[in-house]
């Protein structure tokens, strides 16, 4: 019943929030905070009692609507892969209401997040495809709100339109294949699609309809330039999100959905995705270099490791589906994490132009430290959560494709280079004078909300064995249907 009352709590979170006078402020504090907080709170209770040795779906909740007029069942549940999208989407939604806790437009920011964080609870957690559709599409009006209102430049409009489009338009086709499924089976119930076989001629024309959404989603080239432009115009909790959680959206779609019903045309169509894939990374890679923008970089880095999942998805085995999943968490911490640290610096100084900034390590130990453990977390180090997921889907991709696997590794050469060049750029460089006369370094409220991400980040990194032992029998159970 857990997964029903997290669902309870944050819809009347999200009603109290609506009916209170914006300027009790006190009250949409302590609403916000408690309802989130509990969340969070609830998704590790989820986590902890999750049975490891079952590859079932847990905590089902069913629902029934029986009338004359209408006849509807649907079901919530969660497995091995979904259980730790679960717990990042409820940690990363409390950080960020800490995060707006003092900004003007309090209550719109609280309405927003909360309403985010319940389509993305539905979303990871709902057993019916249908309703999977529904709210994968009901996300972009909180973060077109996010990105089109609150965005801080001029260009957000432009933005925020390329993310609206680009994501709705990919979708149209995932909208008719879910039709056609319900058309040919009668039912929207994942476990009951499973036990169906659909023809090769099927599974191929589906599969595609399937991936122009979620290719959108991660982002894969050419279906990437809206996430740049989102990123740079949207305020600090929008980027937060949109990179850890919402370019889940696509990995989760693909293992969930793509592999588990259509194995015949995932391996089909693989080649099709190495390539892009391939491009996507080293183009991404290439590009941050060139960047100047401090959210640019870190925006065509996520674009460059959420590939790197990909490959490590249909590479077919164990070692790189679990190594997709543990690097789909540690992205989620990591981006996050800096984004909210670039944050930091735009609400001091009002500018992202990396040229700006310099010598941090002098005047803001504190923050320079939590730069330093991101930075060394982006570029994969041994000890950190990235260097355990994309140690475990690089290996599983070269056991399939030794060529794949060589140039793709090459992206641990690039994200060095530019995540370095940008750590010494921003920390160990001359002091911008001219441009950042007064240095403040983090608040309490600041370094709470970066403290959780790095212990997560290490924890992942030197115990990975707890984490992949919960990912384990759901990955084996997904695996079956590729023997």
């Amino acid at each position: 019943m857990l997964i029903n009352i997290i669902l309870i709590i944050l819809f009347f979170a999200l009603i109290s929030v609506l009916i209170i006078n914006k300027e009790s402020l006190s009250i949409l504090r302590f609403i916000s905070m408690i309802s989130t907080g509990i969340v969070v709170v609830l998704s590790s209770v989820l986590l902890l009692f999750f049975d490891s040795n079952s590859n079932d779906f847990q905590n089902l909740v069913t629902y029934n609507f029986d009338s004359d007029f209408l006849n509807l069942s649907f079901s919530f549940g969660l497995d091995g892969i979904s259980i730790f999208f679960f717990f990042l989407t409820s940690l990363l939604i409390f950080l960020c209401v800490l995060y707006v806790l003092n900004e003007n437009n309090l209550k719109q920011y609280l309405v927003l997040l909360i309403s985010i964080e319940l389509i993305l609870l539905i979303i990871f957690s709902v057993l019916d495809l249908m309703l999977f559709y529904i709210f994968f599409e009901a996300i972009l009006i909180p973060m077109f709100i996010i990105i089109g209102v609150y965005g801080s430049r001029e260009r957000k409009v432009r933005a925020v339109y390329l993310f609206f489009f680009y994501t709705l338009c990919g979708s149209l086709l995932l909208l008719v294949g879910v039709l056609y499924i319900y058309s040919k089976i009668g039912s929207f119930n994942l476990e009951y699609l499973m036990c169906y076989q659909f023809t090769k001629t099927e599974e191929l024309l589906l599969w595609f309809a399937f991936f122009l959404s979620f290719a959108s989603k991660i982002p894969m080239f050419p279906f990437h330039i809206w996430l740049p432009e989102a990123h740079v115009e949207a305020p600090t909790i929008g980027s937060v999100l949109l990179a850890g959680v919402l370019l889940k959206l696509g990995v989760y779609g693909f293992i969930r959905f793509s592999l588990t019903l259509f194995p015949y045309a995932s391996l089909f169509y693989s080649p099709f995705i190495y390539f892009l894939s391939l491009i996507s990374i080293i183009y991404a890679s290439l590009t941050a270099l060139r960047q100047t923008d401090l959210k640019r970089i870190i925006a065509y880095s996520s674009i460059a490791h959420m590939n790197l999942v990909t490959l490590g998805i249909f590479a077919f085995n164990n070692i790189g589906l679990e190594g997709s999943i543990i690097q789909s968490l540690s992205h989620g911490f990591v981006a996050g994490g800096m984004f909210f640290l670039i944050g930091i610096l735009y609400s001091r100084y009002h500018s992202r132009f990396l040229y700006y900034y310099g010598g941090l390590a002098h005047t803001m130990p504190v923050y320079s430290i939590f730069f330093l453990l991101l930075t060394i977390a982006n570029i994969a180090l041994p000890g950190t959560s990235s260097f355990t997921g994309e140690f475990l889907l690089l290996s599983g991709i070269y056991k399939v494709n030794t060529i794949t696997g060589i140039i793709a590794a090459t992206s641990v050469i690039l994200s060095g280079a530019y995540s370095l060049w940008l750590c010494n750029r921003v920390l160990f460089s001359n002091i911008k004078e001219h441009y950042t006369l007064k240095f403040i370094d983090l608040s309490l409220k600041e370094f709470f909300i970066m403290f959780p991400l790095v212990v997560f980040i290490f924890f992942i990194g030197l115990y990975p064995s707890i984490f992949l032992s919960y990912i384990h029998l759901s990955i084996n159970s997904l695996l079956t249907l590729f023997l």
